[in-house]
């Protein structure tokens, strides 16, 4: 961040200042869509890592191909991600990524993407992608935004935006596929058996989601892990006959009950349903072990990549590319196209509690409308 020197000229103060005041004075009118916070890592992130110094980049095409600028914006996807597809069933604009500098002024009013892609739980997940947003610093840089929206329309209406925005926090898969599983006898597997080190994650991630109550979040979408073994990645690395790996869904199938038990327990904690599970395996083993019924033609090849699969290193302009994303439910090694996740979506609006408890989006959103 940078912040104004009070050795600027006046002329620069002063217009500095005339902006400040009208922007504090934004009618109530501006609030009407409701804020949006986002946290996590790739399958989130709206753009920051293209403001940072890292591989963990989608910053060259073919990503963005069906973006409606047709240009690569940071987003992991040929399109919308899911945070998008979710601001869109909000009825407002994108979250701009934290670091962009068009959020300023009345842009705050809409929230926040503070999401980077290769983090996870733990500081030391995504490690060999250097300069990365860690989860603690998301959480700053939230407390951050929030005095900068201070500032310009008052504390009051502050707190008033974040204890009444929509959160959407995605953490755990990279501490896997990243941390634990990265490399063959790799730190953490030789500190940890993998029920022990789920455990390990579970109370770290405890720690981070009292922070962001701490902050003022008080409806928080929380993801769990999909089925990292499905993956077009390590599908080429690990299976012999297109099969989900059965080691890396042994994880998510681990995770995923410890962490429900998780934000059941700090929702009573609260007194309030302030945590709402996602069930994100569920949401993608939909379209995997079936993808004809959802019109897709594969569910294992990623539609941008290379070697079997199409889940070996990055996607580039040099990899193989499919002529039609809408029939591909996985965009590149690890993450969906636009149409899967827009089916994903469609399960956080109007899913049972089989993949949204104790509620979903439509619900909350209509119970909030009368509250």
């Amino acid at each position: 961040m940078h912040f104004m020197k009070m050795n600027a000229s006046p002329a620069l103060f002063f217009s500095l200042i005339a902006g400040l005041v009208v922007v504090g004075t934004l009618p109530v009118s501006s609030e009407a869509a409701r804020a949006f916070f986002v946290f996590g890592d790739s399958l989130v992130d709206n753009g920051n890592n293209n403001y940072l110094a890292t591989t963990a980049r989608a910053d060259r095409p073919p990503y963005g191909i069906d973006y409606p600028t047709g240009r690569p914006t940071g987003r992991f996807s040929n399109g919308l991600n899911v945070p998008d597809i979710i601001s869109e069933n909000l009825g407002a604009e994108p979250t701009l990524p934290y670091l962009s500098p068009e959020l300023r002024g009345e842009k705050l009013l809409v929230g926040a993407n503070f999401a980077s892609a290769g983090i996870g739980i733990l500081n030391d997940t995504g490690i060999q992608f250097a300069n990365i947003i860690r989860i603690r610093r998301q959480l700053s840089y939230f407390e951050q935004y929030q005095q900068r929206l201070s500032s310009l329309i008052g504390s009051a209406r502050t707190q008033r935006l974040v204890n009444q925005a929509l959160v959407l926090i995605t953490l755990g898969g990279n501490d896997f596929v990243n941390n634990y599983y990265l490399v063959p006898y790799s730190p953490r597997s030789r500190e940890f058996s993998l029920p022990d080190y789920v455990t390990y994650l579970i109370s770290e991630y405890k720690k981070i989601l009292a922070s962001l109550y701490e902050l003022g979040a008080r409806r928080v979408l929380v993801t769990g892990t999909g089925p990292l073994g499905c993956v077009p990645a390590e599908l080429a690395l690990r299976s012999r006959n297109g099969q989900c790996d059965t080691e890396l869904n042994r994880a998510s199938d681990l995770f995923n009950p410890q962490l429900i038990q998780l934000l059941n327990q700090l929702n009573r904690q609260f007194g309030s349903d302030v945590f709402v599970a996602v069930n994100s395996r569920k949401m993608h083993m939909d379209f995997i072990s079936n993808p004809q019924a959802y019109g897709f033609v594969t569910s294992k090849v990623a539609c941008c990549g290379q070697g079997p699969y199409n889940g070996i290193g990055l996607c580039t302009s040099l990899s193989s590319l499919c002529p039609n994303r809408n029939v591909y439910s996985f965009w590149d090694q690890y993450h969906p196209t636009e149409k899967a996740n827009r089916i994903i979506v469609s399960q956080f609006m109007t899913g049972s509690t089989e993949y949204m408890n104790p509620m979903n989006l439509s619900t909350i959103l209509a119970m909030d409308a009368r509250s």
